[in-house]
């Protein structure tokens, strides 16, 4: 039954070759105190291991589309959009979970918000395999741009602010009109944020409890594969207009430079702050971002890390989940 109460929703969960994973998520979902919902796993392409371990949970809730050739997580999320029967729709990736209540409380504020198409996220906690972490440290002030409160930073640690695709809860007819960029590999989510933020009527709206885990530093492969600092910078440049000039040199002094650093590619160094300083508008703080990412040892910053793990508020100890 469907009401503006309990409306239908659709969860889609895109997967590919990590069957142990996504058996998680998906029970994760059909275990949700909201019933009124289906799960939608699109496998991103022939995957006979996913396809058979998904074939043992029997939940008329849950149907699988497995993809005759893969086509990348944008795509496969489409996908799932216009597979979907709710009104609303969750995203979840598949190496995440959802807590229990996720879906109750986001629906409760889906319907009471003051936006005509909100985007519902939640805190969540950023799980490690020493702690855990409950995210993001503030939600986005009034008034503030999206890209501002997703891009400018004020500390030199993860989880200030954050919008994570497992989160992502809003009525299919936004995934409709702003679907995820076909083709694109990296940036996926980013993209998305920065063009639906445009669109009247959208607003982010938070609940202002952990709702899902984040699985962190785990040894294991991504289904998005490491991208060449300079198609990270070639999509930026595609978005300029979309973003505030503070916030282009914030995901340039961090995101961009982070990817450089991994991968030790020290030509990337002038290039990166050119751009960062004379295309966008820098302030002291995006500076000392980037030198720390370039100068600063990883083993140091790791224990930077470790000191702020044992002074941060928002830290909590790891339990079995």
């Amino acid at each position: 039954m469907t009401s503006m109460a309990t409306p239908f929703v659709s969860a889609v969960i895109p997967t590919r070759n990590r069957p142990e994973l996504v058996l998680r998520a998906v029970r994760s979902v059909l275990t949700q105190t909201y019933e009124n919902l289906e799960a939608i796993v699109i496998i991103d392409g022939p995957d006979s291991k996913t396809r058979s371990a998904l074939g043992g949970i029997v939940d008329s809730r849950l149907r699988v589309v497995e993809l005759q050739h893969s086509v990348g997580g944008s795509d496969a999320r489409n996908r799932g959009v216009r597979e979907a029967n709710g009104e609303w729709v969750a995203l979840l990736d598949d190496d995440d979970e959802w807590l229990p209540s996720k879906i109750q409380k986001q629906v409760d504020v889906a319907v009471r918000s003051r936006f005509p198409s909100p985007i519902v996220a939640c805190y969540f906690i950023g799980r490690m395999p020493t702690c855990d972490y409950i995210w993001p440290r503030r939600t986005p002030r009034p008034d503030e741009a999206l890209c501002d409160y997703l891009f400018v930073k004020n500390s030199l640690f993860r989880g200030e602010t954050q919008l994570q695709t497992s989160l992502l809860f809003a009525r299919r007819e936004l995934f409709e009109e702003i679907p995820f960029t076909s083709g694109l590999r990296r940036h996926q989510d980013t993209d998305w944020y920065l063009r639906v933020a445009h669109v009247e009527g959208v607003g982010v709206e938070f609940v202002r409890e952990p709702l899902a885990i984040w699985y962190l530093e785990e040894n294991r492969s991504k289904i998005t594969g490491r991208s060449d600092w300079r198609n990270s910078l070639d999509w930026l440049r595609s978005r300029r207009e979309m973003m505030t000039p503070r916030a282009y040199t914030s995901f340039i002094t961090s995101q961009l430079a982070a990817e450089a650093v991994q991968q030790n590619d020290w030509q990337a160094f002038f290039p990166l702050l050119r751009e960062a300083v004379f295309v966008g508008s820098p302030d002291p703080f995006a500076l000392l971002h980037y030198f720390a990412l370039w100068f600063v040892p990883v083993t140091m910053r790791r224990e930077l890390r470790k000191v702020a793990r044992r002074v941060s508020p928002t830290r909590v100890e790891n339990v079995p989940a």
